[in-house]
């Protein structure tokens, strides 16, 4: 039952939304907020449904500072009041949209479409840094957003992008060489679409991608080669078989002797294949992504799936490792992808993970019996 002082309040809202000024509406949104904020993880849906239609009233009375300052509060509350957020994400004032945009998890990938379609660049950067991005929303992003905006959203380990965004990616990253790295280093890239961006490419970025990635290096010849129409049989590398260490990771798995101690001596001892293998299974994703991700210069994903493996520093640490002596990153690199990892929250990457994998599946079953289908192969349980 809603206690007395509360029921007061509310009375003195309404009488606050018939005349009161302009300051005395943006005390009561503030105290209001108080309220709220306290009580939140408490609040039944009814409860909060009173909250939403009484601050949506206020809060189109109150100046841009309070309604700034409203945005930043409920931003990050899991069960803000949804029509409220709503208004402060359509706000024209970025500094009201910005926060609700780039946390909320109020927004539904519909609103944050309409948002990319009807509002400036300066929203759709704030949207480009979501916690997680569905491809309809990158999609959007990178058809209409600037540069920046694109650039964050591939840098986001976040962010999915579907076929058609990264044709779109593709397209844009002709003569932009940093976009063009940005674009190749994602790990889920399609490989006929890496092929036309690095026939696109510059002898430039061509050249640090070889530099950067050397187990790769044959690939990217090969590529550019393809898209000559004349490949070479000297371009083509041996794959690494993961056969064996497939077999070996699920042995541990069903004897329940799969956990990080393996994974890091498996590192340690510089077993590569096993490595990936056992992240793979850890991970609950194909063999071939964390392959992709283990092999390309920047490091985001990576850090992403070992967090959310529940690994360690020191473990993350072996693996980068690893990454170094097969000349992918150079030892300098290790601190500055290790700091990466330690500001990454658990939550937060098994969230990126999870999106991994209803992205995998949903694109196997898309290919039918003949597509891919060892992206499902012992998924951990959602």
């Amino acid at each position: 039952m809603m206690l007395r002082a509360e029921a007061t309040l509310f009375l003195e809202i309404e009488n606050a939304i018939a005349g009161s000024s302009a300051g005395r509406r943006r005390d009561m949104v503030g105290q209001l907020t108080d309220l709220f904020v306290s009580k939140s993880d408490e609040m039944p849906p009814q409860l909060i449904s009173i909250f939403d239609d009484i601050i949506v009233r206020l809060a189109s009375e109150i100046e841009q500072r309070a309604r700034g300052l409203l945005s930043r509060r409920l931003a990050p509350i899991r069960n803000a009041p949804p029509n409220v957020i709503r208004v402060l994400a359509f706000d024209d004032a970025i500094e009201v949209a910005g926060p609700v945009l780039t946390q909320s998890t109020r927004l539904d990938d519909q609103t944050l479409v309409e948002i990319v379609k009807t509002k400036g660049q300066a929203h759709m950067l704030a949207i480009s840094q979501r916690g997680v991005l569905n491809e309809v929303v990158t999609d959007a992003l990178v058809e209409l957003g600037n540069r920046e905006v694109v650039l964050n959203a591939l840098d986001n380990f976040g962010a999915s992008f579907s076929d058609r965004g990264f044709s779109v990616l593709v397209s844009r990253s002709q003569g932009d060489d940093m976009l063009a790295e940005f674009v190749g280093s994602r790990p889920e890239i399609p490989s006929d679409l890496l092929v036309g961006l690095v026939a696109k490419a510059s002898q430039a970025v061509r050249s640090k991608l070889e530099a950067a990635h050397p187990r790769a290096k044959a690939e990217v010849r090969r590529a550019v080669a393809e898209a000559a129409g004349h490949v070479k049989s000297q371009f083509l590398s041996a794959a690494l078989d993961y056969t064996a260490a497939i077999a070996m990771v699920e042995r541990l798995q069903q004897s329940e002797q799969l956990n990080e101690a393996v994974l890091a001596r498996f590192a340690k001892s510089g077993a590569y294949a096993e490595t990936i293998a056992a992240l793979a299974a850890m991970c609950g994703l194909p063999v071939k992504f964390v392959e992709q991700a283990m092999v390309r210069d920047r490091s985001e994903t990576l850090m992403v799936l070992a967090k959310a493996a529940g690994l360690s520093w020191s473990t993350a640490q072996d693996i980068l490792r690893l990454r170094a002596d097969k000349g992918v990153i150079p030892p300098s690199e290790i601190i500055h992808r290790l700091a990466r990892f330690e500001r990454l929250q658990s939550a937060t990457a098994w969230e990126v993970v999870q999106t991994f994998r209803n992205r995998l599946t949903t694109k196997a079953m898309a290919a039918g019996p003949a597509g891919d289908v060892s992206i499902a192969w012992n998924l951990p349980p959602g």
